[in-house]
């Protein structure tokens, strides 16, 4: 996997610019505008806000007026402190028309929080209904992802019990052990794993939490050989990024185009034979 490039962020530090956010929106620090914003309809970029301090919000430059967008939480691989470690990734899915929160704030150090993204989900639905903010109206706060990356992914489990979660995506994980996993039955939306196939240090992991899903929940598993480190860090995220944009358009947009990729004995990665796929109570 290619290294992920660190942006240089203008920060502003305005006193002025800070106290007027007591009544009107704070402009973002840290804005970005990167040079590849995503293949969706809406070109996406990646800030900073004031009032989410740990964390960097991928989001269309140009907010739509025409819908408001579904909220993703973002656990980085390793619990690392840096959200823009997966910045092609998360562009890709958020030019789809989604928010997307990432854990760390972009270029960031140390170790995030499985409670991070509580925290930006809590911070989301603030925003949507915070007079003058930005957001206010823009956000649909009844459509929540949880989503990580290995270490992240077990984050995005943990958190997937809070009755807000719409969906969650498991990437390259799953939770150590062959014992009960009594984290499993608190899960209650639709999940998906998606693996790196046997290369994939966390293939049987992935394998091992699938057998122990709640039998009634919808559920899908697709395993791609291209190991851990997936292609996050390819142009717009690679495949991984195509499978989770339609994946989320489907769950939380209600796209049935989207979700024929994945329901159903002929879905499209069904047919796909660089794809291995199990999938239950998907329709």
């Amino acid at each position: 996997m290619r290294p992920f490039v660190r942006r240089t962020c203008v920060v502003v530090t305005s006193l002025a610019l800070a106290l007027a956010g007591l009544f009107v929106a704070v402009p973002a620090v840290n804005a970005q505008v990167p040079a590849g914003s995503g293949t969706g309809p809406y070109p996406a970029m990646y800030e900073t806000d004031l009032r989410l301090s740990n964390h960097t919000v991928y989001r269309p430059r140009t907010l739509p007026t025409d819908t408001t967008l579904p909220i993703v939480v973002w656990g980085n691989g390793a619990c690392r402190a840096d959200g823009t470690w997966f910045d092609d990734f998360l562009l890709e899915i958020a030019s789809h028309g989604f928010l997307v929160i990432a854990n760390g704030r972009p270029g960031g150090t140390g170790q995030t929080q499985a409670s991070w993204l509580t925290d930006g989900i809590d911070w989301a639905v603030r925003e949507n209904s915070r007079l003058f903010g930005k957001y206010r109206g823009k956000l649909n706060t009844t459509k929540i992802a949880a989503m990580g990356q290995s270490c992240g992914g077990l984050e995005a489990i943990e958190v997937s019990a809070d009755p807000r979660i719409t969906t969650s995506v498991i990437w390259n994980s799953g939770l150590f052990g062959t014992g009960p996993k009594p984290e499993l039955r608190e899960l209650h939306a639709p999940v998906a794993y998606i693996t790196g196939g046997e290369s994939d240090i966390a293939h049987a992991n992935a394998l091992d939490d699938w057998s122990k899903l709640p039998p009634t929940l919808p559920a899908f598993l697709g395993s791609l050989d291209v190991g851990h480190y997936g292609t996050y860090g390819q142009t717009n995220g690679g495949e991984f990024a195509q499978v989770g944009k339609d994946w989320l358009k489907w769950q939380l947009k209600g796209d049935q185009t989207a979700g024929q990729r994945f329901a159903g004995p002929s879905c499209g990665l069904c047919a796909d034979p660089d794809w291995d796929v199990q999938q239950r109570n998907l329709g």
